[in-house]
């Protein structure tokens, strides 16, 4: 049996940031922002708060990484600075993000 908490990431009602994108994502209309939060050595960092900011550096929304440091916001097309905060230390990372999935990753370090 699926219950909706078993498709939310544990302790929190976002969506379980590392299942795949519903079949009715169109990615030629939807802009897609993922990508993973590492640690300094290049381990995954699970756990981490990762904000999602406008280009005035507004706060517009926040999730939490997958088991294996995965994220992803839906947001429209322009430029997001990507804020991750976590027991390792915190760090930033910019994309200019277009129609479609955009990758990045986010390293935080002490």
């Amino acid at each position: 049996m699926t219950t909706p908490a078993a498709t939310a990431a544990a302790g929190c009602a976002a969506p379980d940031q590392a299942a795949p994108l519903p079949l009715s994502v169109d990615l030629e209309k939807e802009t897609v922002i993922t990508g993973i939060v590492q640690a300094e050595g290049g381990d995954p960092v699970a756990g981490a708060y990762v904000r999602l900011l406008d280009r005035s550096g507004e706060f517009t929304a926040e999730v939490v990484t997958s088991p294996a440091g995965q994220f992803r916001f839906f947001a429209a097309p322009g430029t997001w600075t990507l804020r991750a905060l976590s027991r390792f230390g915190n760090g930033d990372a910019q994309v200019t993000a277009d129609r479609g999935v955009n990758q990045l990753a986010v390293i935080v370090s002490n």
